[in-house]
């Protein structure tokens, strides 16, 4: 080998150490650059670690504060020695819900709300019922137009009853009583009664018209000789019915008298008959009928006209029973209307001397209205007198005194007066002078203001 090999061999051997330096070095250096790397991911990692808990720290302690806030303000606002009470412990401590109120609660908070409204002048004139004559001063009244309108603006009396010579055909009845009522509505005084005597038989305002086309009913005798109960209801219906369409909304009937005086001509066959408990039955038949129909019954006439003597309407009439017997035979079909609560009864203007010791008609009797019919047979409905311009009354006293002697004896509604500016003239005056009282008012516009909403509703 020569020289020029020698070297060129040489050569390349250090060319190899340097390549192999080389490579190691290389390595070298980039496992030292994935080493660093490695190391700065993980120091990456502890620190989001430490901040995130260092996060989960400080929401933690704001937390804690809030509660600490809380409890702080608790004990601010609580007084010293109060205790926190659990929702369960807060629901038993509030007051129990009240019940909802009755229709009987209702209908007594109605009455005092409309009540608290009313003049006493509005109360008093609640007090009378009145034919469309005494209310206007016309002499005969078959309508009701401007002149009823500017009356009852002026005298709203609780109630007006109509006869014949008002009544002339369907149409016209119709409308003369539902101008009425509107009348009253539009002045906002509550309702009037609006009445007629309507027993059928003889005493029949409409069904003796051939106008009204309404069915006939027989006398009541007839219909009690019958035997047959439900043909008294029946009758109740009939007469409801075509006084309801009509627009009345009260009827003198039934008759509840008892027939004992066989002499008597004043109730005759308008009874249903001599039997005490066949004419309760019969009469308070046709009294359901009749309310059943949209129309409000009265039992007359208290404490029993049919074992009198004279005629109340001419002048003085009388019975010379005593208490016991007419509890046995006339007042039980009023003791029936008052256990099924009858709404109305009329009292007669007939005497009992043996019982309150003179001649003062049953209507002025404090003794026959107060201590016997409400108190002993317990009636809280309204008492209606008998047409107080009959002559048992109305020779005997004035008009002014009969409407306050009434009212004192314990009357709620006093009808047809025979002078009707002067009766109620005369209860203004004797309220003024406190022989009335204004809780005596009262108790009788309580009376009529619980039928008439009972009515309305």
């Amino acid at each position: 080998m020569n020289r020029k090999q020698r070297q060129t061999k040489k050569s390349r051997y250090r060319n190899r150490i340097r390549n192999v330096i080389f490579g190691i070095s290389l390595g070298f250096l980039i496992c030292i650059m994935a080493g660093g790397v490695g190391i700065w991911m993980v120091s990456e990692q502890k620190t989001g670690g430490k901040e995130g808990k260092e996060g989960l720290t400080e929401a933690a302690s704001e937390e804690e504060k809030a509660e600490v806030t809380m409890e702080a303000r608790a004990e601010v606002t609580e007084p010293e020695g109060s205790e926190t009470l659990h929702p369960e412990e807060e629901a038993e401590d509030l007051p129990p819900e009240e019940p909802e109120k009755t229709e009987e609660e209702l209908l007594e908070e109605r009455i005092q709300e409309v009540m608290a409204d009313m003049t006493t002048r509005e109360k008093v004139l609640q007090l009378f019922m009145i034919t469309p004559e005494a209310l206007t001063g016309y002499e005969t009244v078959t309508m009701a137009g401007d002149s009823t309108k500017e009356a009852v603006l002026e005298y709203p009396a609780g109630g007006i009853i109509y006869f014949s010579s008002n009544l002339k055909e369907p149409e016209q009845v119709r409308t003369m009583l539902g101008n009425t009522k509107q009348y009253y509505e539009e002045a906002g005084y509550p309702a009037p009664f609006l009445g007629v005597d309507e027993e059928g038989g003889t005493v029949a305002r409409i069904g003796r018209q051939s106008a009204f086309g309404a069915e006939q009913i027989e006398d009541m005798r007839t219909i009690g000789d019958s035997g047959d109960i439900q043909e008294a209801r029946q009758v109740g219906q009939a007469i409801g019915s075509y006084l309801s369409e009509l627009g009345f909304t009260l009827d003198f009937a039934p008759v509840a008298d008892v027939l004992t005086n066989p002499e008597n001509q004043v109730i005759g066959r308008r009874s249903f008959g001599t039997d005490p408990d066949l004419v309760a039955d019969f009469a308070m038949a046709e009294a359901q009928g009749l309310e059943a129909s949209g129309v409000w019954a009265v039992l007359k006439h208290y404490p029993g006209h049919g074992a009198t003597q004279g005629d109340s309407h001419q002048g003085y009439a009388y019975t010379d029973k005593g208490l016991e017997e007419l509890m046995e035979a006339e007042l039980v079909p009023f003791r029936k209307g008052i256990q099924e609560g009858i709404r109305f009864i009329m009292v007669a203007h007939i005497s009992v001397p043996s019982i309150t010791g003179g001649e003062i008609p049953c209507s002025l009797s404090s003794y026959m209205i107060t201590d016997v019919l409400r108190e002993q047979m317990g009636y809280d409905g309204i008492v209606v007198t008998d047409a107080m311009n009959m002559g048992a009354v109305s020779q005997q006293y004035d008009p002014a005194e009969a409407a306050v002697l009434a009212l004192q004896a314990g009357v709620d509604l006093i009808l047809m007066p025979a002078d009707f500016h002067s009766a109620f003239e005369g209860v203004l005056d004797a309220l003024e002078a406190g022989t009335l009282t204004e809780e005596r008012i009262d108790e009788s516009v309580h009376r009529i203001l619980r039928v008439k909403l009972q009515t309305q509703d």
